[in-house]
């Protein structure tokens, strides 16, 4: 399995909805941040999307799609700076999911869907920007419109296996803009997703998800990239944002989360499964990265589930 998939293997879908938005005339409507990712797909008309952290206002066509990261707030609006509505209160009168705003026949329609993921998910979502425009004339809004549709039908319907598909229909999404967003940049930020476009971090990195229990060393890991153990610390360090041993430890504790969640796995038996020698090594190192314990963990998500 290549890297991204591995990564993405691991999300789990906590939460996922889709909705519709017509407007007509002059209009705006504010949103405040997403819980999780939020994609969107302009079907009719076109608008200007206007995000908190980003300086200036992207105009949006029939066909555009993008992608917003959690936590931004941002508005849609016919005009940049039109006193802006309250999207509560816009859907508040949805039908089906979709909202009508505005004045006049209705020239604009937008389609969108949010998922939330786990905790697990930090690994990859930390890398994106606020805001990811995808534009008409790529081939990757084009599957973006056709999941966005696939996921309301999925929502609105009780079809068996309906929870599988829009788990996946958001896996689905997420890697065809993350294609799109590394296919467009033309500088090298720190994070992980970018290491994946260096030949020499990626064997490393592949190396560590195929055996995550092994007791990896600087000097291994230097030789899998053909580096120099002080070459590769800080090639690693510059690149990831973090030094390899602790990139090694975030991922066992990616792994520790989802086994976690299953509650026939034994704290034990994860520790054992992620090459520690005893549950106190393991809890140490587990709360080094999570602030909590496992078994203080594994309480938190049954309660979330209850």
């Amino acid at each position: 399995m290549d890297l991204l998939s591995d990564v993405l293997s691991l999300f789990d879908t906590r939460s996922s909805h889709f909705a519709g938005l017509r407007a007509g005339g002059d209009w705006a409507i504010a949103f405040p941040p997403p819980d999780g990712i939020k994609f969107n797909a302009v079907r009719e008309g076109s608008c200007w999307l206007g995000v908190e952290g980003v300086e200036t206002a992207v105009q949006l066509h029939t066909g555009d799609c993008f992608l917003l990261a959690p936590g931004r707030a941002f508005t849609l609006a016919s005009t940049p700076g039109w006193p802006a509505a309250d999207a509560l209160q816009v859907y508040r009168h949805a039908e089906h999911g979709v909202a009508s705003h505005g004045a006049g026949e209705k020239d604009f329609f937008l389609i969108g869907g949010r998922f939330a993921f786990g905790d697990e998910a930090a690994i990859l979502l930390d890398c994106l920007p606020p805001l990811i425009h995808v534009r008409a004339d790529t081939d990757q809004a084009g599957v973006l419109h056709w999941t966005l549709q696939r996921l309301a039908q999925e929502l609105q319907a009780t079809a068996p296996g309906a929870a599988l598909m829009t788990r996946h229909l958001g896996h689905m999404m997420l890697l065809q803009v993350l294609r799109q967003y590394l296919a467009a940049q033309t500088t090298q930020p720190a994070g992980w997703l970018f290491a994946l476009a260096d030949p020499r971090l990626r064997a490393a990195i592949e190396a560590m998800h195929a055996q995550p229990a092994r007791r990896w060393t600087l000097a291994q890991l230097a030789a899998v990239a053909t580096q120099s153990r002080s070459a590769f610390a800080l090639h690693f360090k510059t690149r990831v944002g973090v030094a390899p041993l602790e990139y090694l430890l975030r991922w066992r504790m990616r792994l520790a989360t989802r086994r976690l969640k299953d509650g026939n796995a034994t704290i034990t038996s994860i520790a054992q499964a992620l090459g520690y020698e005893s549950d106190s090594a393991f809890s140490h190192a587990f709360k080094r990265a999570m602030a909590c314990s496992p078994r203080q963990y594994r309480q938190q998500h049954a309660g979330a589930q209850a």
